[in-house]
Formats: structure tokens, sequence, C-alpha cells
């Protein structure tokens, strides 16, 4: 711990490499250090960066990082902080990426070395940006390093006891903790015939979303060549929205080759995406790796919105779970998930989809991650005192 004396008001440092309003992991982040706010902590923020409204009654520090690189612009920042935080009180330090110098760790993302070790050569591994990101998930999960880590996946947690040989007494998982307002709500038939007529849709073209940054690794080239391969007649009914922070124009002229031009849009983060989860038809999410969670698959589920996903990723085991969609196996085959695709657009079954997953919205608790992250910080600081 950095600076602990005497009693007084907790103070918490929250390290981020960089903020952006529609990140997945910025969103819990804020999430997480407005509920510790709220139990009267003085929480302060430490970034590259920041894009979008400041937080009230939190202090954002921007970081300066310098390098040409990713990875340089990393440890420049670690470094920045650390000097940092040696003048600063602080009863705890919380990562949500991997840096040395942490207290607790958020663990959003996958194990590095197991991922590079299922998806690159060995040459990568001689490379720098590999010797930073190892170094640094190292300074985490090393037995040694003593980081108390909050996980959204047991699975990853296996990968890094394989890897790190971390003690297990060190992990605590959390459960999921998506937003209450993406239940689909009373109304919700209203709101999706109103989304639709807003965006020229009619009952009967068939609406496919997906969301999140990165759509090369979400697999909107994937979702392309599945649009592609349908029948004819069915494919002219069918549009895609791809919704998140990534460069465009890279599938447009994808779509473009495919004969699909008309029926994309891409938009960048939006505040009312849950009208888009009201108003589509399937939700879609062959991810090219896995990832250890997926907030926007349990959404999809909540909204009421039939969902069809790629096993790999951390929760879409609860669309099985909630029978409120199909699975993808792993390793992906363009042909399944074509053909999945297919069947979900004409399937008889998308009323007991939507049913399901507004039914299981209503009794599972995929909503209280912030709030449990919360109590594993406290209980970390006030075990850590007591010693």
């Amino acid at each position: 711990m950095v600076g602990v004396k005497g009693d007084h008001k907790m103070r918490l440092a929250f390290c981020l490499f960089k903020y952006f309003p529609y990140g997945g992991l910025q969103r819990k982040m804020l999430s997480i250090a407005k509920i510790c706010r709220g139990r009267g902590y003085i929480v302060d923020i430490y970034t590259r960066s920041w894009d979008g409204p400041m937080p009230e009654k939190m202090k954002v520090y921007l970081i300066p990082a310098k390098g040409k690189t990713n990875h340089a612009k990393n440890e420049s920042y670690a470094k920045s902080v650390q000097e940092h935080l040696q003048r600063m009180p602080y009863d705890a330090v919380v990562g949500f990426n991997r840096m040395p110098g942490l207290d607790i760790y958020y663990a959003a993302d996958a194990c590095y070395v197991e991922r590079t070790q299922q998806t690159k050569s060995w040459i990568y591994r001689l490379t720098p940006r590999y010797r930073h990101f190892s170094a640094f998930e190292r300074e985490v999960f090393a037995p040694e390093a003593g980081v108390e880590l909050m996980m959204l996946s047991r699975v990853e947690q296996s990968y890094f006891m394989k890897w790190y040989e971390t003690p297990a007494e060190r992990f605590h998982i959390l459960p999921p903790g998506i937003s209450r307002d993406r239940m689909a709500p009373p109304n919700a038939a209203d709101i999706r015939l109103q989304w639709r007529a807003e965006f020229g849709f009619n009952e009967s073209d068939r609406v496919i979303l997906m969301v999140g940054s990165n759509f090369k690794g979400k697999g909107l080239d994937r979702v392309l060549l599945g649009v592609a391969a349908l029948p004819v007649d069915l494919r002219q009914t069918v549009h895609i929205i791809a919704i998140g922070k990534d460069k465009p124009d890279p599938f447009y002229k994808r779509a473009k080759r495919l004969g699909l031009s008309k029926q994309l849009s891409i938009y960048r983060g939006r505040d009312d995406v849950s009208r888009f989860f009201l108003g589509a038809d399937l939700f879609v999410h062959p991810a090219h790796i896995g990832e250890t969670a997926g907030n926007v698959i349990l959404e999809a589920v909540a909204s009421g919105l039939p969902a069809l996903v790629t096993e790999s990723c951390g929760y879409a085991h609860y669309v099985e779970k909630a029978k409120a969609g199909l699975l993808v196996k792993v390793p992906f085959e363009q042909t399944e998930f074509d053909e999945k695709l297919q069947q979900m657009l004409i399937s008889r079954k998308r009323k007991t989809w939507v049913r399901n997953g507004i039914l299981f919205a209503k009794k599972e608790d995929l909503y209280s991650l912030p709030e449990a992250a919360a109590d594993v910080i406290e209980s970390c600081v006030l075990s850590q005192k007591s010693r």
C-alpha cells in the first residue's frame, strides 16, 4: 500500500491507460469509482488521456506519456504514475490495465501469455511488444507480487495460475455488471416500432446489430461474409448496424466488394444504444479472439434480443443458460456461423428466445459487479491495515 498513515478517509488511486466514454473497461472503471465515491472514499484517476465529460467529485490526473509505440507510452505512463504516487498518500492503487505498483487489479483482459502462445509464432515472442506486455503481466500475477485480483472469469484464472503459479487466495470472482436500464422496459414494443420507423425499417426487414469497439476483433468481417452467403431473397432483407469506436472505411470497402454497401451502417458509440437493442432482430458477436467477459452479450440477452455468439467469449455461456440464442463453436468455422445466422434470421423460435432472455434478466444477477468490486477493494484495504 502507498502512504497509509493513521485514521483518515479512504483514498484510492485508479489507474487506466486511456478513457473514452463507450469502452466497456472504461465504463466499468467509472461505475466502480462512483460506487466508491458514494461510500465516502476519495477517488483520484490517473490516465494518459480522457475523452468525455469529467466525473463529478473526482480528480483526474492526465499523465503525459512519451514514446512512438503504445507499449513505450505505457512504460512512460507507468513510470510517471509511480513517481507521482510517491508524493501522494493512498490506501490502495487500483489498476484497470496491467502495470507495476498496483495493490488491486481489475482483470478485464485475457491472459496475454496464454493468448500469444495460442495465436502467435515464436518469432513474435522475441519482439519488444511481447517483452513489455508479458513483463507488465508478471508484475501483477507473479507469486511474489501480492496484488489482489478481481476476476470476471474462472477460465482466465486457470490460465494465470498455469503460467504464473499465482496463489488461488488472491483471486476474487466478480458477478457481471451490466446496467439495469438494459432490461426490456414495459413499453419495449412501442420503442421498437418508433426506432424502426426512425431508421426506415419495416417489420419484414431483418436488422443485425453488433456493438463494441475494435470491429476486426469483434468479427464484423465474419458478419459481412455470413450475410453475403445468405440466399438472395433473404439477404436482400438484411441490414447490418455496427456501433463502436473504430475506423469504418475498411469495412465499408469490404461490404461494397460483397455487394452489401447499401446494407451496412456504422456509428460511433452512442448514448441511445439501448434503443438499438430493442429495435434490432439479432445480436451478433463472432469475436476472433475470445473476450474475458463481453458485457454487450448480456445487454442483448436482457433486452430480449436473440444472440449469436462465439463460445470463446467469457459471458457466452449465459446465452446458452438463458436459452436466448445460439453459440458458434471454437475453433471458428465460417460455414457454421453462416448456417446458424440463416437459422436465427428465419427461425420460429425468435419469440421464445426473446421471452427467455427477458425472463432470465429478471431472475439472474447480471448487475452487481460495481458494488462487488467496491466490496473487494474495501476488504483488501481493511485487511492490509489490520496486519
